[in-house]
């Protein structure tokens, strides 16, 4: 396949054009913002070297000097996308820090919905990815731990922020292949669920929603997530 290399090869460390020869056509920029407009638009499967092609008016072999691998392609967009960033100077509050890098990934999610399934290390050595890290980095300046141990730290916050987007998003999707309201949905959920806690089956359960029968404030859920994470840092 023409441009496919035979060995391994970070698509960074290729040069995007010859130091000789014709200008190329298309940036790398072009060839992102291409493949995140199709995966807005209809999701990460329908994103493909063809329709990325199709998109830019080239042909998809030409695209392989650009891009070797569909792989490839995945990481200029979640480079793309993680440009968004912004980085304010840290305020001294590492935990505050984080908090607040930890939404602003969250909302990327939301507006790249296809984003939290390319979440990898394999994605972590790309220019803004380690921007990111550099900056996550920067607000544990202040935090006495070895660099492996604010990694983790950084890791894991973003497994918690990937997970609950995961599932917000997998929810919002369901509720729309539905041929009835959320609200619908809930109500007829919720009816269930109360006729099997009156059975009297589920006395633990009944005392928990006695005590707060919600509803679910999912936006503190969200935080306490993120602080229980944080708190098996602070010491």
């Amino acid at each position: 396949m023409v441009g496919r290399p035979a060995v391994p090869e970070v698509i960074w460390a290729r040069p995007e054009r010859a130091g000789r020869g014709p200008r190329p056509a298309f940036s790398r920029a072009d060839i992102a913002a291409a493949a995140v407009r199709i995966a807005d638009a209809e999701g990460l499967d329908a994103v493909s070297m063809r329709k990325v092609a199709a998109e830019l008016g080239c042909g998809t072999m030409s695209l392989y000097n650009y891009v070797p691998r569909k792989e490839d392609l995945y990481e200029l967009m979640f480079d793309a996308v993680s440009g968004g960033y912004e980085f304010p100077e840290p305020s001294g509050d590492w935990r505050a820090d984080l908090v607040a890098l930890a939404h602003q990934a969250r909302a990327m999610m939301h507006r790249h919905t296809w984003a939290p399934r390319l979440m990898s290390p394999v994605y972590g050595f790309s220019p803004n990815a380690l921007r990111y890290l550099e900056y996550a980095l920067s607000c544990l300046d202040g935090v006495d731990a070895r660099f492996g141990e604010k990694m983790e730290l950084i890791a894991m916050v973003n497994g918690v922020v990937t997970t609950y987007v995961a599932n917000e998003i997998a929810t919002a999707e369901r509720s729309r292949s539905l041929p009835w309201s959320e609200e619908q949905e809930n109500a007829a959920r919720t009816g269930y669920l109360i006729s099997q806690i009156a059975t009297g089956k589920y006395p633990r359960m009944a005392a928990g929603f006695a005590e707060d029968p919600g509803p679910i404030d999912l936006e503190g859920v969200f935080d306490r997530a993120l602080n229980r994470v944080l708190d098996s840092f602070d010491r």
